[in-house]
């Protein structure tokens, strides 16, 4: 029984390392992709391709608000509890919509950038979220998130961003809009945004499989101490 566990235990950890060297190669690709269509584009300021865009809300107390956080490292967006009106207090809130391309300001340095999902619908932001609107036909919001999380728009970012670590570094509004980025043409971008999204579905399904993977050998040996093996 222990032989079979030993086997089955180095089968699960060569399994997980092939998923993160196919993880890797995945990043890898989308990453050239992305430069073959960027490389050669033309710059042009944030503020002329994706400006921002503020939806206040009149907060009503006895109404409920939930909230979107954004994940640090290129993770995407996540659902806060929703808070009422009452608990919010002088808390300034503003609308998200599907597709807005998001920058926690106090850590888009590490990477807190995102586009809002139709998930998202509904969610708002706190006054620390810059929300930004691609002009329609010009840029999209997946392109530009992927550049910014590349280590060429990161250095952008934290550049934008002066200060120390932490909540004392601090992304400037006026600094973001002025940051030069690629503009491929429309058609590529939506090209790219398309495998973006396929490679997004093959994540999904290789993290159903490794959640699967990761409860295998748990399940094994509790068969085995109770007996079952």
């Amino acid at each position: 029984i222990v032989a079979r566990i030993e086997a089955l235990a180095a089968e699960i950890q060569e399994a997980q390392r092939l998923r993160a060297e196919e993880e890797k190669d995945i990043r890898e690709m989308l990453v050239g992709a992305f430069w073959r269509i960027a490389r050669e584009a033309p710059r042009h300021s944030m503020g002329d391709v994706a400006p921002l865009v503020r939806r206040p809300v009149c907060v009503d107390d006895s109404a409920s608000y939930p909230e979107l956080g954004i994940r640090s490292f290129g993770n995407g967006t996540f659902h806060k509890p929703a808070l009422t009106g009452f608990e919010l207090g002088s808390k300034r809130v503003f609308r998200i919509e599907p597709g807005d391309l998001l920058f926690s300001n106090v850590f888009a340095w590490e990477g807190a950038i995102a586009v809002a999902q139709n998930a998202d619908a509904g969610r708002f932001g706190s006054h620390r979220f810059i929300t930004c609107v691609p002009k329609a036909e010009v840029a999209t919001s997946g392109f530009l998130s992927f550049y910014f999380l590349t280590a060429e728009g990161l250095d952008l970012i934290r550049d934008a961003s002066p200060g120390g670590a932490g909540r004392n570094r601090t992304l400037g509004l006026d600094a973001l809009s002025r940051l030069q980025v690629p503009m491929a043409p429309y058609g590529d971008q939506c090209w790219f945004d398309a495998l973006q999204a396929e490679v997004d579905a093959l994540k999904r399904m290789q993290a159903e499989t490794g959640a699967e993977l990761d409860a295998l050998l748990p399940s094994v040996l509790d068969r085995a101490f109770k007996g079952e093996l």
